[in-house]
């Protein structure tokens, strides 16, 4: 996510790399200026499901799907017509910021990266976003920040914003209102301080085990408050759909359901965090999870086996957050100058560090791994890491070799890939 831009100096020369960060604070709005929030993410969800709604009807009658700004002239006749007057309470940015959004959606369709867009649903991910940092002033000193047709509003500053501010995005989460300000700035290219090279298998019984024989400990956030959760839905169910109480209710399930995002986020910070900083290269296995955690009850016709455990090993696979954890040692291996490798986690944990020999028998249980042909034996985890971070090695040699062939034989790579990776094979193996 960041752009790497090389500044030539004689006779030496600097890389600087141009940093996106976003900075998410807690609000602390007025009464007024909730009701106001409120009436801007309607603003925008309307307008998101109409254009949608028109895009669907012309794609059915067989016309082409109109452009960002043919969307743009439809949004000004909205906002003067007399039945979506409404409209025009709203800043105008953050609608045509909505527009963006769905013609983002669309290519991103088209692209085969997504599925087709969905209309929005009331009080699920409400947001909207101001794309034009010269109508936002930050106030950092007094905690407060300048949104247009909100005035200045009070946030919990817990930390320093960073950079030169891009756009801001306002949004609820468990009746809560929160403000993220993205932000870029220019760093210099960054050098790993660590030498080290280290590969990490994923499993449920062992969060994270490292090749060097450490391992972190799950968390198991939602396991941990089940027994809450349950009893809250529970009460939620037996009171009358939307009646007071049930709205405080389903308040008391939606800080439940927080707390349990929050810990786990928390977690995978601190985990990916002491990883990146000591390790230089970092090996994972590329997990399927929406494949490992597909649902195995089957069709009337033919029903699936052992759906119970099924569901309970699912359950236990989506809470461990796999796929943040790698999203974050990614990011922030980056910014450490460190690399992420990836790959394929077939064979893993059947084959020998030792021999090489590759069997299901040798790993008869879920912990041990002992080779038939060799007799050697570890923990199963363990065997996998190690494994993991060989395979690693065998791809960053393979990639190194591709950069330094001629431009014709594959894809050009520029010159920061090509010294992270000449560097990562020189590194030490654990």
């Amino acid at each position: 996510m960041s752009n790497i831009v090389v500044i030539a100096h004689r006779p030496n020369y600097t890389i600087r790399m141009q940093r996106l960060q976003a900075f998410k604070y807690e609000l602390m709005p007025t009464g007024e200026q909730q009701r106001d929030m409120r009436r801007f993410a309607g603003s925008c969800r309307f307008v998101f499901n109409r254009a949608l709604a028109l895009q669907k009807e012309r794609h059915e009658r067989g016309e082409k799907k109109l452009g960002y700004a043919a969307l743009c002239k439809l949004l000004t006749a909205w906002r003067n017509s007399a039945e979506t007057a409404w409209l025009a309470d709203a800043p105008v940015h953050p609608l045509q910021q909505t527009l963006k959004d769905l013609e983002r959606a669309y290519a991103n369709f088209f692209a085969k990266r997504a599925d087709f867009p969905r209309f929005k649903k009331r009080g699920l991910h409400d947001s909207f976003r101001y794309p034009d940092p010269k109508q936002i002033r930050l106030d950092q000193g007094n905690s407060r920040i300048f949104l247009p047709k909100l005035g200045w509003v009070r946030y919990r500053n817990s930390r320093q914003v960073l950079g030169a501010v891009k756009n801001v995005t306002v949004s609820q989460s468990c009746g809560k209102w929160f403000v993220s300000i993205q932000t870029e700035r220019e760093v210099q290219d960054p050098v790993p301080t660590a030498t080290s090279a280290v590969g990490i298998d994923m499993g449920v019984a062992r969060f994270a085990t490292l090749s060097d024989g450490t391992f972190h400990a799950p968390l198991n956030s939602f396991k941990r408050h089940a027994d809450r959760l349950r009893k809250a839905q529970q009460a939620m169910s037996r009171k009358v759909e939307f009646s007071n109480n049930w709205k405080k209710a389903k308040a008391r399930v939606q800080r439940i359901h927080a707390r349990i995002g929050n810990v786990r986020r928390d977690f995978l910070h601190k985990a990916s965090t002491a990883i990146s900083k000591n390790h230089a290269m970092v090996c994972i296995e590329d997990l399927q999870v929406r494949n490992m955690s597909r649902s195995a009850a089957g069709t009337t016709e033919q029903p699936g086996r052992n759906v119970r455990a099924k569901s309970g090993l699912n359950r236990a696979i989506l809470d461990q957050g796999w796929h943040e954890f790698r999203r974050q040692l990614q990011y922030k291996l980056a910014w450490n100058g460190g690399i992420l490798i990836t790959v394929p986690p077939q064979g893993t944990s059947r084959t020998c560090p030792c021999c090489g020999h590759a069997s299901a028998d040798n790993r008869r249980t879920q912990a041990r791994f002992r080779c038939v042909a060799c007799g050697f034996e570890e923990n199963a985890d363990v065997v996998g890491a190690i494994n993991i971070l060989r395979a690693g090695h065998a791809r960053c040699a393979c990639e190194v070799s591709d950069a330094e062939g001629s431009p014709a034989a594959g894809t050009h790579r520029s010159d920061s890939l090509r010294h992270t990776a000449m560097s990562a094979v020189g590194i030490s193996v654990l």
